[in-house]
């Protein structure tokens, strides 16, 4: 299966994707702060069956960075840019974690132009987490030092999300992070400002919620989503925030079987 990788032009600047395959096309799209090798090993597999999508967030990756607050809505905006520029009348739509709070934005933008949508692990952002978003710790700042033991620190901030021969994945989130190491927060506050709850209603795409049973910061966002949407929920077999890199055979299969049944 090759990879290809491209730029499409938006009014923010070029944002970069990589694809994979034929067929009805599936974008994905990453948590922050990552980048679209979220998906490296989902890709092919989903490729396979469909035209096989993974962006760069805007702001993160080899995207356009451009200057001013992010926000759900703006970040929507370039994934909308790069589905229109890359002719996707139609299609699947994935998201993982802040991935999924984007895809919910845009499903009840383009209504029936999304053929499905999969939330994996995405957070239900209420009143209540917005009222509270000033309260929360940073998930992934760290402060440069001289001696690099930032280094370090930003390994072991996710450091526990991973098993052990899982290092190749942790590494390509400390690549992406470093990346964006002066904004490196800056998905997560736009998460917790975002007005999901009333945006929900307009989302007219048939939705499944998943969720890894090791990621206890999503998993009780399941239960949530089915009350405020009736969609279906699961629960895979194993894995912890970076899901779709420890089970990308599971997550593949679900992501056809998802888009298959629309």
């Amino acid at each position: 299966m090759i990879l290809h990788k491209g730029y499409v032009p938006s009014e923010f600047g070029q944002l970069h994707y990589a694809e994979c395959g034929t067929g009805e096309p599936v974008l994905m799209l990453h948590q922050t702060p990552r980048s679209w090798t979220e998906y490296l090993d989902v890709l092919p597999l989903v490729g396979a069956r469909h035209r096989a999508i993974a962006m760069d967030t805007l702001g993160f990756g080899a995207s356009a960075k451009p200057d001013g607050p992010h926000s759900i809505e703006r970040f929507a905006d370039a994934a909308e840019a790069l589905a229109d520029g890359l002719g996707l009348d139609r299609f699947h739509l994935v998201g993982h974690h802040t991935g999924g709070v984007i895809a919910v934005e845009l499903a009840a933008r383009l209504k029936d132009r999304v053929a499905s949508l999969l939330l994996s692990a995405t957070p239900f952002v209420d009143e209540e987490k917005r009222r509270t978003a000033g309260e929360r710790k940073p998930v992934d700042h760290v402060d440069p030092q001289p001696d690099g033991s930032h280094l370090l620190d930003l390994w072991n901030r996710r450091r526990g999300f991973y098993e052990k021969g899982q290092e190749a994945a942790l590494h390509r989130y400390v690549v992406d992070a470093l990346t964006v190491l002066d904004r490196v927060e800056d998905g997560h506050l736009a998460v917790r400002r975002y007005e999901m709850d009333r945006r929900l209603p307009h989302v007219t795409a048939r939705t499944l919620a998943v969720c890894a049973p090791g990621d206890h910061y999503s998993l009780p966002a399941l239960e949530r989503f089915a009350t405020a949407t009736g969609c279906e929920t699961r629960v895979l077999s194993g894995g912890h925030v970076p899901l779709p890199e420890q089970l990308p055979g599971e997550f593949a299969e679900v992501v056809v079987e998802w888009a298959g049944s629309a």
